[in-house]
């Protein structure tokens, strides 16, 4: 579907939805006219039976600055679009997506853009791209972002990070399973083509039901995870993608999957 989008480009192509910051003249900042642009690209994508997985990345030689504070200072744009929501919402509806999110970390990843990436399943960096929690520099806190990165970074290194306004490398961003893979630069879409083959060779049905039980099951302690767990292996099982798979590979052959 055609928006009147101003700081995202949004493309469709063989099963891929790739949303793209554009707004390179600040470093792709994130501010409540772009967060607005992407909760509709996303919903959209989410929609759209023809798509299986959506790629994020930034325009130019940054994946995403952090917040435009020139919005966040009374200097935001009209919006083209009716609200959708704010960047909690953004961060829950990347968490809680049904089909996979891959951030195509192409450069600096700073603030609200390192939210993204914390809160997408995939994260591939180029070698060369900057993490970092700057907040705190300009009297500020990484507050909402603190929830997906506490997922991921070990308490007293997310609390260095956010206390002392650092900066971290991707090959760091890495060890602290902030990225899943970090590669130059120049094989950056090579890396991104290699996971996506990957997600589209699957049951995207299978993928749905999958995301959605990995979501429902995160916050929850074990003893209320595996029951619900249990009920969505039921689920799953009931499905023909799954009695496809399973007869695919007794008789030794690739699946054929209809989604159903």
């Amino acid at each position: 579907m055609s928006r009147a989008y101003r700081k995202i480009v949004v493309s469709r192509e063989n099963g891929v939805e790739t949303v793209t910051l554009n707004y390179p003249e600040r470093r792709n900042a994130i501010g409540p006219t772009m967060t607005n642009e992407l909760l509709w690209a996303l919903s959209d994508a989410h929609d759209a039976d023809d798509v299986r997985v959506i790629v994020l990345t930034g325009a130019g030689k940054a994946f995403c600055a952090g917040g435009d504070f020139s919005e966040m200072t009374g200097g935001s744009d009209a919006q083209a679009l009716p609200s959708k929501g704010d960047y909690c919402d953004l961060l829950l509806a990347l968490v809680r997506a049904q089909k996979p999110m891959v951030a195509r970390v192409n450069g600096l990843a700073m603030g609200g853009g390192l939210g993204i990436v914390a809160a997408s399943h995939f994260a591939i960096a180029a070698d060369d791209a900057q993490l970092g929690t700057p907040e705190i520099n300009v009297g500020l806190f990484p507050m909402m972002i603190m929830a997906v990165l506490a997922r991921h970074v070990p308490r007293r290194r997310l609390l260095q990070m956010m206390l002392l306004g650092e900066k971290i490398t991707a090959s760091e961003g890495k060890q602290l399973g902030l990225l899943g893979q970090v590669v130059p630069a120049a094989n950056l879409d090579g890396a991104v083509k290699v996971i996506v083959d990957g997600l589209l060779s699957k049951s995207p049905l299978t993928t749905k039901l999958g995301l959605r039980a990995f979501a429902a099951q995160d916050d929850l302690d074990l003893a209320s995870a595996l029951p619900l767990l249990r009920d969505r292996l039921a689920e799953c099982l009931s499905t023909d993608d799954a009695r496809e798979g399973l007869m695919a590979f007794l008789e030794k052959r690739q699946p054929v999957w209809t989604g159903k």
